[in-house]
């Protein structure tokens, strides 16, 4: 599964908890399914243990069912969660078989999809965030699709990452180092932040 996901992308993660937690209540997911791979970070409501409790149910559903739809993976979310506290969520599901990237956003956590060919309009393209909690209040659910080509990167960030650094990124770079240098130049004291960075590659088996 391992060898799969790095034939069909490069991924990198940063977390860091609030200032004075010892639990980060902000998870990702990086999750291999048969034909392309299921991309997720999910934000715990508030911050601390009962935050961290809820992102880790919600990642172990998302594991679980990682082949289905983003609606339906957001629809056995919302069933599981509805004891806990509640998440918010961005989901994206990259099928190899026709570089397609099926997208979807609960809350707050922003995705940002950056074309690597200079000349494609748009060059940045953002993921509709519709309002709504995941084990709360779920609006009705509509995933968007777009194509994706060699090269092409998306990042994930929850709202503990200031969202002014699109512009400071630089698309050759190693996906791990942009996502630490998010965090660490980004990153709000006032609550946890994440951010997953994921870069498609040309050739896809």
């Amino acid at each position: 599964m391992e060898k799969l996901i790095e034939a069909l992308i490069e991924c990198g993660v940063a977390s860091r908890a609030r200032d004075g937690e010892s639990q980060c209540g902000d998870e990702s997911l990086i999750e291999c399914f048969k034909g392309g791979v299921l991309l997720a970070v999910v934000d715990g409501l508030g911050h601390g243990s009962e935050a961290a409790r809820a992102a880790r149910l919600a990642i172990q559903v998302l594991r679980q069912h990682s082949a289905e739809s983003v609606v339906e993976l957001t629809r056995h979310c919302h069933r599981s969660l509805q004891c806990s506290r509640g998440v918010v969520m961005s989901l994206a599901r990259f099928n190899a078989a026709d570089s397609s990237l099926t997208w979807i956003g609960l809350g707050n956590v922003k995705g940002m999809l950056l074309r690597a060919d200079p000349s494609s309009a748009p060059t940045r393209e953002t993921l509709l965030l519709r309002g709504g909690v995941v084990g709360g209040n779920l609006p009705s659910l509509r995933a968007s699709v777009v194509s994706i080509s060699g090269g092409d990167v998306l990042i994930f960030s929850s709202d503990g990452i200031a969202d002014d650094f699109y512009g400071e990124v630089t698309l050759s770079d190693p996906v791990q180092e942009i996502a630490d240098c998010i965090l660490d130049k980004h990153k709000r004291e006032i609550d946890d932040g994440i951010v997953l960075v994921a870069r498609f590659l040309a050739e896809t088996p």
